[in-house]
């Protein structure tokens, strides 16, 4: 019988291998493998037709070590508790990695978002937000969008946070419209690192920017915003997908038409777009294409055990969290597949909800090309500290990340001090 797949289990394998690498004792490192706080809420509503629904939601922070926790909020149907700590444990080494004073904390509600009325989202988000109030704040942990929740959401979260203090608190999330404290370039800037990432690994490689052929799994906000800025650079993006399959074009995309048809309306699916000489695929069919670079921008647990053998790109970008589990990742590294990882190459959403939320609290707006700038430095300079140590002690890059990150948590919570 196949055991189930737990994303958590996963990270504390990796800490383990870069704790041993780093020459560790288990007392080194030990805190790092236990969540810090974890809070379960059921969340009763009155849904539209009059009838009672209670939700399960959760918020866990897995440190605060470095910083408050960050971390963004999800709203899906197959959100499940093991899941959210291993994202905020994600979140932990992510902000470690580019070296912002983060720590790292996940919530997330079990609930299918497209079942929902735009009133029934709203009173559900007022109503988890007074259940986790106790744990978030601009100086404890900071909440962002994650899948199934958006801009819209945190507006709520933030102002059902102030209604409870009794003032504004601009600062309390991140990922705001830009009229409540919001940044300009935060919805482009997962996406964004993701561009800038793969040119890096591209230019690290030798390899030429223009023509490279890529396929992109997954066009919610962080696949379709990467897919809009590698065709700006010249790669050829031959295959995109969403929850509905995919479509693939040996001679490329249109990219620009697949995003303006995917932005006429929220319910829009790649299963209805059209294009000249395009070819139906499933998911599936488009992880296993042979390309230059896959990125995988979905969910987690996308290439694993069982498909691993079939991956043909000799590169991967992860943009999603986890998208490869690490039964998958061995097998790849074996066939010598360069594999960016997620905390490294979709780290630039959360470093643009740190610009955001230092605006926020020193009362100033940034333009989009000062938070573009100082996004690339910060990514082009984690980039290169990961690639540097990578080369040094003859690993992957995951492993590389992971040498860095859990070194400046140790070095945290060693500086602090264990108390009794």
């Amino acid at each position: 019988m196949e055991q189930k797949y737990n994303p958590f289990d996963n990270v504390l394998r990796v800490v383990d291998n870069a704790a041993k690498l780093l020459g560790y004792q288990e007392s080194d490192y030990a805190a790092v493998k236990y969540p810090e706080r974890e809070l379960k809420v059921a969340i009763p509503m009155v849904m539209d037709d009059g009838k009672v629904r209670v939700f399960e939601g959760f918020r866990i922070q897995h440190s605060t070590s470095r910083g408050p926790a960050k971390g963004g909020i999800r709203y899906h149907k197959n959100v499940n508790q093991d899941e959210v700590k291993a994202l905020s444990a994600w979140m932990t080494f992510k902000c470690a990695v580019v070296n912002i004073p983060y720590g790292g904390g996940k919530g997330g509600i079990i609930v299918d978002p497209n079942e929902l009325s735009d009133h029934e989202m709203h009173e559900l988000t007022r109503r988890y937000t007074a259940a986790i109030a106790p744990l978030i704040g601009p100086e404890q942990d900071i909440p962002a969008p994650d899948v199934g929740t958006n801009g819209q959401v945190m507006a709520w979260i933030m102002d059902s946070y102030s209604s409870l203090k009794g003032h504004s608190v601009l600062s309390c999330v991140t990922g705001k419209p830009i009229g409540l404290g919001g940044i300009l370039g935060r919805s482009d800037a997962t996406g964004r690192g993701v561009m800038l990432t793969a040119k890096n690994l591209l230019r690290k490689l030798g390899k030429p920017v223009q023509g490279t052929k890529v396929a992109i799994q997954g066009m919610g906000n962080v696949g379709s915003v990467t897919a809009k800025l590698l065709d700006r650079e010249g790669m050829k993006v031959v295959a995109v997908s969403d929850v509905s399959g995919g479509i693939y074009k040996e001679s490329g995309l249109n990219i620009p038409a697949i995003l303006a048809f995917l932005a006429e309306n929220h319910k829009n699916l790649l299963k209805d777009y059209n294009e000249d000489g395009i070819t139906r695929i499933s998911n599936e069919q488009l992880l296993e294409l042979d390309v230059d670079m896959l990125i995988p921008a979905a969910l987690e647990n996308q290439i694993n055990g069982m498909n691993a053998n079939k991956i043909m790109a000799p590169v991967i970008v992860e943009a999603a969290n986890g998208p490869i589990t690490l039964e998958a990742d061995e097998i790849l590294a074996k066939k010598g597949t360069v594999v960016v990882p997620d905390i490294l190459s979709n780290a630039g959403g959360v470093v643009v909800s740190y610009f955001e939320w230092v605006q926020n609290i020193q009362a100033l707006c940034w333009s989009e090309e000062r938070v573009n700038t100082e996004l690339e430095n910060i990514m082009n300079e984690a980039f290169e500290n990961v690639w540097d140590i990578t080369k040094e002690k003859d690993t992957t890059l995951r492993t590389g990340a992971y040498l860095i990150a859990v070194k400046r948590v140790v070095d945290a919570q060693k500086g602090r001090g264990l108390y009794s």
